[in-house]
C-alpha cells in the first residue's frame, strides 16, 4: 500500500531534521531521499513493532509535566518502540516529572531508535513519524546543547588522557584530621591525674600504584603525621589511638612494595620498606584500620597485636589452594640495610610468619598464626610488662633482647548482611637473651590478650559503620623473670564508634575508648578517651 502524499512530505521533513539539526546518524543523513521515498511503500499504518521485555515508561523517569502533550507522545514511543531501555541516568522516582533535558535525552535516544529501524527497512507508523517529527522541533534547542556537551566531554577526556601523569600509575590518597583527649583516667599507681587536654593532629597517606604487566603491582607510600601518641601522657599503650604517632609533618618514605603472581595460585610479595605480618597474612577482622584511617579507632581494636612482632622488609607468599584455603608465609626484618652485626637481612631483628585462612563458606572465615621474632616482641598494646623491650630501655637504659613465639586464632563471621561477628585470641611466649648486665634474670613471660567484635554495616545508610570491641590487651599472666613478675590485675578494653560516610570521599568517625585498670593496676582511674576522625579519601 502507498503512502499518501501527506506521509511522504511528514517522512522527508522528519529526514531533514534529524539528519540537520540532532546530527544523530550520518548513514541516515547519507541516505538518498529518493531511495527513502521509495521506502516508504513499507510503512503503513500497521500495528507498531513490539520487541522487548522490559520498558522504561516516561513517567518512571523524573521532573515536562504529566499533563502535557509531548510527555504523552514519548510515553507512548517509548511503549512501543522501547527506545529507552536501559538508557543511562535513569532513576525512578513515581509520578514526579522530568527536565526539559532529561526529556530532551530520552526522545534523542527513541530518534535513534527509530531511524535505525527506517535504515533496516523495519516498519514505522506514519502517525508516529509525525509526532517524532514535532518533538523533534520542539527540543531542538535541548538536543542541540547536549551534544555540544558530550562533544567537550569528549574533549576533555582526550586532554586528560593525553595529560595523565602515567598510563600505569594510580594516585591515592588519605587524609585523616583527629581530634582527641583523655577524658578520664590516673597513672603512677593512681599518683598523678592525667590532664584533660584536647588535641588536634592529622595523618596524610599518598599512594602511588604502578603495574607492569596489568597482574603485578609497585606500591610507594608516603607519610606525613603529627598525632600525639597518648601512651606519653596516659603512661600505658593501652587505648592508643591507630592513626597516632608523629614524624613531624615531614613526607617520608612509609611503604615500598611490590608484588606479582606466580602461576596461578601463588602471589609473591617483595618489600624493601614498610611492610607488615598483616600484609602477608590477613587478619580476617571486619574491623581492621587500614593506616588509621576507617574501622576501629584503636590499635587494639583493629587486629590482634601478635601480627604487630613481624615487619618492615622482605619476603612474603601467598598461595590459595582451591576457593577455601589461603596459606601465606613472611620473613621480615629492620633495618636490613645496615651492614653491622645489629643490621642486614639475618642479623637485623626479625619476624616469620605463617598462616593457614580456612572459608567453609562465604560468611564464615576462620585462621590460625604462628610467628617467630627476634627483637620484635613488643606489640605497642597492652601493659608495659606486656611490651619487654621497651619497658627495659625506659626503666634500665637498655631493650633487653627477646626471642618470642606467637600463636593467634582468629575468627570472622557473617551473621547477616549487616552483622558481622568476629573474636580473636593471641598467646605469646617471651624469652630474654640478656640479664642486661645483672640488672634483671634469665627468663620467660607467658603473654595473653582476646577480643571480641561487632560490626554493623550500613548503620543507618549505606556506607556507614557501626563497631564494638570488648576484649583484654596483651598482659604477662606469668613470668619467670623474678625481678619484673607479672601483671597482677585484669583490665579491660571497651570500645565503640560510628563511622558516618558524609560522602563517597568523607567520612566522620566518634568514638570512645575504656580502659579500666589502666597498665593492668586497680590503684589508677578508669581511663576514657575520646576521639573524632575525619577521613578524606581521593
Amino acid at each position: 500500500m502507498h503512502l499518501k502524499f501527506l506521509g511522504k512530505c511528514s517522512l522527508i521533513i522528519f529526514t531533514l531534521v534529524t539528519a540537520s539539526l540532532l546530527s544523530i546518524s550520518n548513514t541516515y543523513a547519507q541516505t538518498n531521499l529518493e531511495e527513502i521515498i521509495q521506502q516508504s511503500d513499507h510503512y503503513s499504518s500497521e500495528e507498531p513493532i513490539k520487541e522487548i521485555a522490559e520498558i522504561t515508561q516516561v513517567n518512571r523517569l523524573r521532573d515536562v509535566s504529566r499533563t502535557d502533550w509531548a510527555y504523552e507522545a514519548l510515553r507512548g514511543l517509548v511503549a512501543d518502540y522501547n527506545c529507552i531501555s536501559g538508557f543511562p541516568g535513569q532513576t525512578y522516582r513515581g509520578s514526579e516529572t522530568v527536565s526539559r533535558y532529561e526529556f530532551a535525552a530520552g526522545l534523542n535516544s527513541c530518534i535513534k531508535r527509530i531511524t535505525s529501524l527506517i535504515d533496516s527497512a523495519e516498519m514505522v507508523v506514519r502517525q508516529d513519524i509525525e509526532i517524532i517529527n514535532r518533538l523533534a522541533q520542539d527540543f531542538a534547542l535541548e538536543i542541540a546543547e547536549l551534544d555540544s556537551s558530550i562533544n567537550n566531554l569528549e574533549l576533555r577526556t582526550a586532554f586528560l588522557k593525553d595529560h595523565q601523569f602515567s598510563t600505569t600509575t594510580i594516585l591515592e590518597g588519605e587524609i585523616i584530621f583527629g581530634l582527641g583527649s583523655v577524658l578520664a583516667g590516673s597513672k603512677d599507681n593512681g599518683e598523678q591525674d592525667i590532664d584533660h587536654i584536647v588535641v588536634f593532629g592529622n595523618d596524610l597517606n599518598l599512594e602511588l600504584e604502578t603495574s607492569f604487566t596489568g597482574k603485578d603491582a609497585l606500591s610507594i607510600e608516603l607519610e606525613a603525621v603529627n598525632f600525639p601518641a597518648f601512651s606519653e601522657v596516659t603512661g600505658t599503650f593501652q587505648g592508643e589511638l591507630s592513626f597516632g604517632g608523629s614524624n613531624e609533618n615531614n613526607l617520608e618514605l612509609d611503604e615500598l612494595v611490590y608484588s606479582f603472581p606466580w602461576g596461578d595460585n601463588l602471589e609473591v610479595i617483595i618489600a624493601a620498606s614498610g611492610l607488615a605480618a598483616d600484609d602477608i597474612a590477613e587478619t580476617i577482622n571486619f574491623l581492621e584500620s587500614d593506616n588509621g584511617g576507617n574501622g576501629a579507632l584503636s590499635n587494639f581494636g583493629g587486629l590482634n597485636p601478635i601480627y604487630e612482632t613481624a615487619e618492615d622488609a622482605g619476603l612474603g607468599l601467598i598461595y590459595e589452594l582451591g576457593e577455601t584455603v589461603e596459606l601465606s608465609a613472611g620473613y621480615l626484618a629492620s633495618p636490613v640495610n645496615e651492614p653491622n652485626d645489629e643490621g642486614g637481612i639475618f642479623n637485623a631483628p626479625y619476624g616469620a610468619i605463617g598462616q593457614i585462612i580456612i572459608s567453609p563458606s562465604d560468611r564464615l572465615n576462620l585462621a590460625v598464626t604462628y610467628i617467630h621474632s627476634r627483637d620484635q616482641s613488643d606489640t605497642d598494646a597492652g601493659s608495659n610488662l606486656a611490651n619487654l623491650q621497651s619497658f627495659t630501655e625506659e626503666v634500665f637504659g637498655e631493650a633487653v633482647p627477646t626471642v618470642s613465639d606467637s600463636y593467634g586464632v582468629e575468627l570472622s563471621w557473617e551473621l547477616s548482611e549487616f552483622l558481622v561477628v568476629g573474636s580473636w585470641g593471641g598467646f605469646s611466649k617471651v624469652t630474654t637473651l640478656s640479664t642486661l648486665g645483672g640488672t634483671i634474670d634469665r627468663g620467660t613471660q607467658d603473654i595473653w590478650n582476646w577480643a571480641v567484635t561487632l560490626a554493623f554495616r550500613d548503620l543507618g545508610q549505606e556506607g556507614n559503620l557501626g563497631g564494638i570491641v570488648v576484649g583484654m590487651e596483651p598482659w604477662v599472666t606469668s613470668s619467670s623473670i623474678n625481678s619484673l613478675g607479672k601483671d597482677e590485675n585484669l583490665s579491660w578494653h571497651i570500645e565503640a564508634f560510628y563511622q558516618y560516610k558524609i560522602t563517597d570521599y568523607i567520612s566522620v568517625t566518634p568514638g570512645i575508648v575504656w580502659i579500666t585498670a589502666p597498665n593492668n593496676n586497680n590503684n589508677n582511674e578508669d581511663l576514657v578517651i575520646g576521639a573524632i576522625r575525619t577521613t578524606f579519601t581521593f
